[in-house]
């Protein structure tokens, strides 16, 4: 189910987590479902107890998961709207970007608004 690319740049801990909430945002884990156990996860992707210790604690801190002494770790009952949240905020992070640089090459709100409305028509095919 997950997978480590070493190559990514990204540190191993991150890529678990972004993977966890994938397989949440695209309902491949549901609510409840028991994600590995920290050492079988270890153990499958060749890494650290600790590094997916990490993983989970900072899941767990974003609410994605719960973990229960003794029984795991297990997909929090609102782990695709905690997902879905922090996914809107990637996306007014990278679009705040692509703005500024728009208004700083001339481009003004209504022709912002027209390039958009033209990329999502395109898109509607």
């Amino acid at each position: 189910m997950f997978r480590i690319n070493p190559a990514s740049g990204k540190a191993i801990y991150e890529q678990i987590m972004e993977q966890v909430k994938e397989a949440a945002w695209k309902g491949y884990l549901k609510p409840g479902d028991a994600l590995p156990s920290v050492r079988k996860l270890a153990l499958s992707l060749n890494v650290t107890p600790n590094t997916v210790a990490k993983a989970y604690q900072l899941l767990e801190k974003e609410k994605v998961i719960i973990t229960i002494r003794g029984k795991g770790a297990f997909l929090a009952e609102n782990a695709s709207q905690e997902v879905d949240k922090g996914k809107m905020q990637e996306i007014k992070i990278s679009l705040k970007e692509i703005l500024s640089e728009l208004r700083y090459e001339g481009y003004d709100e209504k022709k912002i608004a027209s390039l958009i409305h033209e990329i999502y028509q395109d898109l509607e095919g």
